[in-house]
């Protein structure tokens, strides 16, 4: 992998982390456009480089992620990703991480259920309107929506927002409350992955995470306060459509 590529792979992954179009699925169709060979470094790769993201978060709430409240309900909602996540990680990393197949499937039913959804949905007066004000049962249930994500293509923050939407949490309470959760998520997640493959890796390999590690961190920063501004007045049926566009041009671009 040259740096030109931990610096594309970077930018993908800080642009798409926290919007609901699927991180990991944009990086694998990245990882194709760029003809990166598949190999356990680019598997591992695309999973540590979210840690720039997420370091994103915390700087921008700190104050919130270390409220003690706030971090009984990440804590309560990670547990159902971090068991599940554990139990099949040698199966998601061997069969679905680097499959496009899978990838375009899961971005085109998602970007349905986002569309079917929006057009559904009808946020009530009684939604809760501040992250503050989710539950335990909430916080928990919406760790098990997240669960899916371990697809690649679903998109951890899809499943989340509107797992969120559903059982009566405001757009922009929902939105805040994924971006904390992708912490304890996703430092679990390239934490597990470095831990078992970081003594593998060469110098040059670790230079290249750095890149990719410093681009999403800095184009996170930018990508999460648009998102904010953007779900006070929109919602995210552009997304769906987005992600049913992406679907058929790379499915018939792989054909």
């Amino acid at each position: 992998m040259e740096i030109w590529h931990s610096v594309i792979l970077g930018f993908v992954e800080g642009v798409s982390e926290f919007l609901p179009i699927s991180s990991t699925g944009h990086l694998i169709l990245a990882n194709s456009l760029l003809h990166i060979g598949e190999t356990d470094f680019t598997k591992s790769f695309d999973i540590i480089i979210q840690l720039g993201a997420i370091l994103a978060v915390v700087v921008l709430f700190w104050k919130k992620i270390w409220h003690v409240p706030m971090l009984k309900k990440l804590i309560v909602g990670f547990i159902p990703t971090g068991i599940i996540g554990l139990v099949l990680y040698k199966i998601v990393k061997l069969y679905l991480l680097g499959n496009t197949t899978i990838v375009i499937w899961a971005l085109l039913l998602g970007g349905l259920v986002i569309i079917v959804f929006e057009l559904w949905h009808k946020e009530s007066e009684q939604a809760v309107k501040d992250v503050d004000g989710i539950t335990y049962k909430q916080a928990a249930l919406i760790g098990l929506f997240q669960s899916i994500a371990i697809i690649p293509g679903v998109s951890r923050s899809a499943a989340t927002i509107v797992g969120g939407m559903a059982l009566g949490i405001s757009r922009t309470a929902i939105v805040e409350f994924s971006f904390l959760l992708a912490v304890p998520t996703l430092i679990a997640a390239s934490g597990l992955d470095l831990v078992k493959n970081a003594s593998s890796f060469s110098g040059d390999q670790f230079g290249a995470l750095a890149t990719g590690f410093v681009v999403s961190f800095l184009v996170a920063l930018a990508a999460i306060k648009l998102l904010l501004g953007y779900v006070r007045k929109h919602t995210f049926m552009p997304f769906g459509i987005y992600r049913v566009l992406l679907a058929i041009v790379f499915w018939f671009a792989i054909r």
